[in-house]
Order: structure tokens, then C-alpha cells, then sequence
């Protein structure tokens, strides 16, 4: 059986109108594909023309006032008659040696870092040509700040922030691209053990909760939990920014009665006996995105070979990763001080899903964290769904536009082949958040038919 099963199978309404099965016309299917192939197809040609002008111009000034002086397009055009630019274009689509070859990412010390994580002890990053320093990080912000700076190459981010960066909330706008998925479910809300007995959301007014980052899917889905029982998540309850690695310290201290955070965040609460799991996300969203492999445009247009490689190294591990044969080895790389700092036990009971609750039972939820990578431009239209519901983005959105230019699908698809993976056929589908039917065709409609929101 593949490891790659379909994370949507379970409460989802598909269209059965084409070949794969998720458009509603054939006809919408092969215009489907043919984007997917013209977008991948403009950014390398653009990577090799960059490239080219850059070898003949070396010097920036020069190189401006000559495309200023005759317009990029006679550029090009006269460039083609001296270069075989085809012939270029050919070579970068197969790949070429790393430009550079020493590189930092950064990364927060949890599970759903697992790919980045993995891939310098057990050697993923090494066998692409690679010596990658995994850089822990304090915060998401921190981890932000320092891509942004290029102190990082590339980093370990939040599925989110990507979009935000890219648009522009939160920070400068930069043109950012998420090209794989890290993980999918793998997150959890934690309660106060003092709490045991208020078990319906119902009852939580008035609490204070923990979420990682403003723009994380742990604080759009906690939103939205909070809001299908009833409860307004900014009149009724407190939600604040806390890093992951201080998450049980404030549960302990009584400074928070809980919190929605990445694993091992929710094993290690209950581990230490200060706090219980009351529901895994994979119970709110089966499947749904969590963390991503992060870096900015630049660093795709201007390192093609580099960027390949380095994505590559991520598929080759998370290929690893979704076998649940090998989750205890995986947890023993990543569970010393220098990644995860934590005990061998709490990450092998996240990775294999058979786990303590906090409560004195042990669940058996093999789904509890998967790792597929890609990039469904589904998921990043939901995600602009939600920062628009809570008052982060504002104005109008091209959402289709914004999907497609920050997840590059099209990018993970090729890749996950050549690491004997199977990609979707298409890049959207319609999935069930609570029972919530979203149609990524229709974000504006999903967005209307919320009663609270800001």
C-alpha cells in the first residue's frame, strides 16, 4: 500500500467530471495542468535569462543601463543569437551542480520540523552534494527575520507565513515561495490538567490559550474550533503568541489553561503530568498542512541548482519520513539537544502515534502526525480564507493568483516523482473542516457563510 494515501478521502465531496477526478470538465482539467506546466516553465526560463545576463553583465550597473537602453525583450533577443538560451533552458529543467554548496537553514525544534531536521544526521542533505548547518531557532518571528536578512538561505516555516510575507501582512512585502509541505496534521490542543473535567468547549470562556505564531495554521484552526461551538475567539477567550519551546513552562506556571501547538509541545505536557491532549487536529481537518520548507523568490531564481538540491533532500526525508516503519530511527536522530532537546520517548510517541494522553489512557492514532509534501494550492487558498475571516487581510485577493505563485506545486510534483513518490494529478480539491464543506473555487461564498468573524 503507498504511503502517500489521499488526505482527503474521509468526508470529502469530489467532482467527477475529468480523468482524476477533480474538475468538473475534462476540459477544466487539462487548463488545470497546462497552467501548472506554463508557470513552472516561465520561472526556469527567467532563472536561465537571469542567469545569462548576469555572466555577460557581471557588473549591475552595466547590466541595468543596457536592458534600460534597449528594453529586456530586444535583450533577450539579441542574447538568443549569440547564446543557445534552448539549450540552457534544457540543462537547468534536468538539473545542474549546486551553485553553493554551504548553506544554514533554520528551523524550530518540533516534529513538524522532522524532514529538515532529519536530513543532516541521516545524511539526505550530504548525498545531494550539500553540508547544511540546521540552525535552531528561538521564535517564528526570529525565523522570519533572519530569511529575510539571508543570515538563513532558507528556512522551516509555518505554512501561513509564506502568504503573509509574500503579501505583505505582518512585515515588508517580499516575494516568498513554499515548495513543500513538511508535514500535515501532527498538532494538537493541550489543556491544564486542572481542566480535566471541563471537556466542552462550551465551558471555556474566559480561558487563556497558547498558540505559536499569529500566522500559523494553530491559531486559524483554534479560531475556528472556538467559533464552531459558539465561542467568539476574540471576545471570549485570550489568545496569545508563545513560543513553542516555553509552551509548558507557561502551562505549568499557570499563566495559560492551554494552548493549540505543534507536537512535541502537546506529548511533553502530558509526559510531565501539567496538561492533558483533548483533540488532535487530524480530528478538526484530517490532513491539513501544519508546517513548510520556505525560501524566497530570490533564492529560487538566483541558486535553480542549489534550490533543487536542497528540495530534493527534503523529498528524499519526507519519503523516508511517511513510513511508519521508520519513525523510531527518525525519532532517535532528531530527539538530541542539538534538534528536538527532548526525551527519545515523547518524540517515538508522537511519530508513531501510540501515545499517553495525559489522562492515564494510552490512543492508538497512526495519523496523528503524516508527512506528505505537497503543496496544495487548495490549502493556501483556505489559509487567505481565514486571514481575511480575522481581520489580517484586508481588501480584495486574487486567491487563485496568490496560490499559485508563493506554492509551487508544480516544483514539488517533479520532484516527488524522481524520489518515486505520486503526485496529485491536479493542484486544488475540496475538503471538510469540521464537517465545513470548502470549495477552493468559491473562497468569497465559504467566507460569507461564517456568523463570527471580525
Amino acid at each position: 500500500m503507498s504511503a502517500f494515501k489521499d488526505p482527503f478521502d474521509a468526508g470529502t465531496s469530489l467532482t467527477t467530471g475529468c480523468s482524476c477526478g477533480h474538475h468538473h470538465s475534462e476540459a477544466e482539467h487539462r487548463a488545470d495542468l497546462a497552467a501548472q506546466t506554463a508557470d513552472s516553465e516561465v520561472l526556469g526560463n527567467r532563472v536561465v535569462e537571469a542567469a545569462v545576463m548576469r555572466a555577460l553583465f557581471p557588473h549591475d550597473a552595466t547590466r541595468r543601463r543596457f536592458l534600460n537602453a534597449v528594453g529586456a525583450g530586444t535583450a533577450m533577443a539579441a542574447v538568443s543569437a549569440l547564446f543557445p538560451l534552448g539549450m540552457a533552458k534544457e540543462a537547468f529543467a534536468q538539473g545542474g551542480k549546486p551553485e553553493k554548496t554551504s548553506l544554514k537553514v533554520g528551523f524550530i525544534p518540533i516534529t513538524c520540523a522532522t524532514p529538515i531536521i532529519m536530513s543532516q544526521p541521516m545524511g539526505f542533505y550530504a548525498r545531494q552534494g550539500l553540508n547544511v548547518d540546521v540552525v535552531k531557532t528561538a521564535g517564528w518571528a526570529v525565523i522570519r527575520d533572519k530569511t529575510i536578512n539571508k543570515e538563513y538561505d532558507a528556512a522551516h516555516m509555518l505554512s501561513p507565513m509564506p502568504l503573509a510575507i509574500t503579501l505583505g501582512v505582518g512585515a515588508n512585502a517580499l516575494p516568498y515561495t513554499m515548495p513543500a509541505v513538511e508535514n500535515i496534521n501532527g498538532q494538537a490542543i493541550t489543556l491544564a490538567i486542572k481542566h480535566k473535567d471541563r471537556k466542552d468547549p462550551k465551558s471555556w470562556k474566559g480561558f487563556k490559550f497558547a498558540v505559536p505564531f499569529d500566522y500559523s495554521m494553530h491559531n486559524y484552526l483554534l479560531r475556528y474550533f472556538l467559533a464552531e461551538h459558539g465561542l467568539d475567539p476574540d471576545r471570549d477567550v485570550q489568545i496569545r503568541s508563545v513560543p513553542p519551546p516555553e509552551m509548558v513552562a507557561n502551562l505549568r506556571a499557570d499563566n495559560i489553561d492551554g494552548f493549540l501547538a505543534p507536537d512535541p509541545v502537546n506529548q511533553r505536557a502530558a509526559y510531565d503530568g501539567v496538561g492533558y491532549i483533548h483533540t488532535l487536529t487530524k480530528d478538526i481537518w484530517a490532513g491539513h498542512p501544519c508546517c513548510a520548507f520556505a525560501a524566497s523568490r530570490e533564492f529560487v531564481t538566483k541558486l535553480p541548482n542549489t534550490y533543487r538540491a536542497l528540495l530534493k533532500a527534503i523529498m528524499e526525508a519526507t519519503a523516508f519520513a511517511s513510513k511508519q516503519e521508520n519513525r523510531k530511527q527518525i525519532a532517535e536522530a532528531i530527539a538530541p539537544a542539538n534538534y528536538l532537546n527532548q526525551p527519545v520517548t515523547v518524540v517515538e510517541q508522537v511519530l508513531t502515534g501510540t501515545f499517553a494522553d495525559g489522562l492515564g489512557n494510552i490512543r492508538k492514532e497512526p495519523s496523528r502526525i503524516d508527512f506528505d509534501p505537497f503543496p496544495w494550492h487548495s490549502f493556501a487558498i483556505w489559509i487567505l480564507t481565514q486571514m481575511k475571516r480575522w481581520g489580517q487581510l484586508k481588501g480584495d485577493v486574487d486567491y487563485a493568483k496568490v496560490a499559485r505563485e508563493v506554492y509551487l506545486a508544480t516544483d514539488a510534483a517533479r520532484l516527488m516523482k524522481e524520489v518515486g513518490m505520486k503526485p496529485p494529478a491536479a493542484t486544488s480539491k475540496k475538503f471538510s473542516v469540521m464537517g465545513r464543506e470548502f470549495d477552493p473555487a468559491k473562497p468569497d461564498a465559504y467566507l460569507a457563510g461564517f456568523a463570527i468573524k471580525r
